[in-house]
């Protein structure tokens, strides 16, 4: 996934960083890699269509939005976060996605929030929606936290849409309007699926349970049809929502612990990395990898 900006990384004090992100985007806490009052990352913005929009690039463990900052600094926005390098799990209300770069998330700035880093360099752009606005157009749906799946054609027509705000910055009211119209078309979408008796409720509980689980190679779908109390068709009825199946979901998220593994600092060879991150047949473990990635597992971890 090519990167839409260029992120910078510079040394300054954590509450030198914090105060540049509160400026831009409201109070939020920062906890650096290192045990350290120094930290690496820069806070920039621009303009795209009618949204101010902050970059965001930090090398953190954990940010977090919490009561106490939301008391002291209310928000007025929806903050559609688009990650653009690195990984970060993203946590508000019922909802816990690790995003990837081109991923997408609307956080809700009025609700707390938590932003897991795990000490992986990241670089995120966080495109400012005024909540009030959005409250009207769209309802609750918006609110609370909203994942965009990227396997839904409306999750590439609205990446388009953003690189072309980025690079034609004057074009700014009809590109506004045409993110604000995908973006509704999808949040309609979730309310008509929600009316229809297929909440995503249990969908959440499945992803975070599979991100927990996803390095156990005994723990399948069927485990985690057992461990919700449903139905292993019930379970693939709503995985339907992602446009996908529970194992492609299990079998993608192990993909992604074995290839951070492998692009960050690895003391162990390819076949611990596999079996470290669920995989229990290596033969499997290369062709699966190289199939997402288009090459090697040793390729990968030699470039890095």
């Amino acid at each position: 996934m090519q990167s839409l900006v260029t992120p910078v990384h510079k040394s300054m004090a954590v509450e030198v960083l914090q105060e540049e992100i509160r400026k831009v985007c409201g109070a939020f806490d920062v906890e650096p890699m290192a045990r350290t009052n120094v930290m690496a990352g820069d806070v920039a913005t621009c303009r795209m269509g009618l949204f101010d929009t902050a970059i965001v690039a930090l090398d953190a463990r954990h940010v977090q939005r919490g009561a106490k900052s939301i008391r002291q600094d209310p928000g007025e926005h929806l903050f559609l976060l688009i990650q653009d390098d690195g990984h970060c799990r993203v946590e508000q209300g019922e909802h816990s996605v690790r995003l990837a770069p081109g991923d997408m998330f609307l956080v809700d700035s009025v609700r707390p929030s938590s932003f897991v880093y795990d000490g992986e360099r990241s670089s995120q752009l966080s495109v400012h929606m005024p909540r009030g606005e959005m409250l009207h157009r769209f309802g609750n749906t918006c609110t609370d936290g909203v994942a965009i799946n990227r396997e839904d054609p409306l999750w590439l027509a609205m990446r388009a849409v953003i690189i072309k705000m980025l690079k034609e910055p004057g074009a700014q009211t009809q590109l506004g309007e045409a993110m604000m119209s995908l973006l509704g078309a999808y949040l309609h979408g979730i309310k008509t699926a929600e009316t229809s008796g297929l909440g995503n409720t249990l969908l959440s509980r499945a992803l975070t349970m599979i991100d927990r689980y996803c390095a156990d190679p005994t723990f399948g779908p069927g485990e985690l049809a057992r461990r919700l109390g449903v139905s292993d068709r019930m379970l693939q009825r709503h995985f339907r929502l992602l446009g996908e199946t529970p194992g492609h979901r299990l079998l993608d998220r192990r993909l992604e612990v074995a290839h951070a593994t492998l692009t960050g600092k690895p003391t162990e060879g390819i076949a611990a990395v596999a079996y470290d991150s669920g995989f229990n047949d290596l033969s499997y473990f290369y062709r699966e990898f190289r199939k997402k990635y288009g090459s090697a597992p040793g390729v990968v971890a030699r470039r890095h």
